[in-house]
């Protein structure tokens, strides 16, 4: 039966049953006719012009296989590469979206018969990275144009200029530490171990250190025979009594203080008749006279 004229109701009528994916098992790739049925299929491979077709294919079957191939692995692969880049996908989901077209080249008419073999033959050229997993194959292009190789080999270079650098640092440091440890261990030689401190030792036979806060004794009586011509005497501080517990800003009563001087002359009476005083000076004379006027007045305020 000749094919519809283009234009005519019977060609529309076929164009809009065909609209859309047929089955893959009903598509002639030597005619590159999609029949719609098994019937139509039939009828097709017992045509005269599909005949014609198989006997010129048949005389190399080969080099059109080959041809095939090639163009299904290059349309393949330029789909990758634009769609996906080097970005790792599934095989299935790449394969779906290229029989989309309709004139696509259909995998029956190359040398592979399952998707998974042709995905191992692309990991095994070199073209593209191809592993399994659970949910199937997955597979990334390899980019080998100049361009992305130079950039590749740019970056290499970097990342081993870094490392070199990095390892520079660490040779550098290793050197200055042991260049410390030498020279921390020549020092320890050349210089002896500073004494450690053994503390106080006490040697036996060695007398007793005694410290003492209190005063010393009063004075001799050669002492008070001298001072006792001023008419004033310095009172000590009594023995047994704690010095820092006095009071600085106390001051001493003159008056009372003077009193003790004339039983002394008394009980000393016989060495002072030895030692005759020396001469009172006229200061100290009207000192003398000044304290006893005021002993007079305090003397009479008291009986008041």
């Amino acid at each position: 039966m000749p094919r519809a004229e283009v234009g005519t109701p019977k060609y529309l009528a076929n164009k809009m049953k065909s609209k859309g994916l047929q089955r893959l098992r009903w598509y002639c790739q030597v005619c590159e006719k999609q029949c719609r049925d098994e019937n139509g299929f039939k009828c097709h491979a017992q045509s005269e012009a599909h005949l014609r077709q198989m006997l010129v294919v048949g005389e190399n079957a080969g080099r059109h296989i080959a041809d095939f191939s090639s163009q299904f692995q290059h349309d393949f692969v330029q789909l990758l590469s634009r769609r996906y880049n080097t970005k790792r996908v599934r095989v299935n989901q790449v394969y779906q979206e290229f029989i989309q077209d309709k004139s696509h080249l259909h995998m029956n008419a190359t040398r592979w018969v399952t998707l998974t073999e042709f995905a191992k033959h692309l990991g095994r050229s070199g073209i593209a990275r191809v592993d399994e997993t659970e949910k199937g194959w997955f597979i990334a292009w390899i980019d080998s144009s100049p361009k992305a190789l130079a950039k590749q080999e740019a970056s290499m270079k970097k990342d081993r200029a870094t490392r070199d650098d990095e390892q520079r640092e660490r040779t550098l440091i290793a050197e200055q530490i042991e260049r410390a440890r030498s020279e921390k261990e020549a020092s320890d030689e050349g210089s002896a171990s500073p004494p450690t401190g053994e503390g106080l030792k006490r040697e036996e036979g060695a007398e007793k250190i005694v410290l003492s806060f209190s005063a010393k004794p009063a004075a001799t009586s050669d002492t008070t025979a001298t001072a006792a011509p001023t008419g004033l005497k310095l009172t000590g501080v009594k023995p047994g009594a704690n010095p820092l517990k006095a009071n600085p800003l106390k001051r001493p009563n003159v008056f009372k203080s003077a009193a003790p001087v004339k039983s002394e002359r008394s009980e000393g009476g016989g060495e002072n008749d030895r030692k005759r005083p020396a001469p009172m000076s006229a200061a100290e004379r009207l000192i003398m006279e000044e304290q006893e006027r005021k002993r007079r007045r305090m003397d009479r305020e008291s009986v008041a």
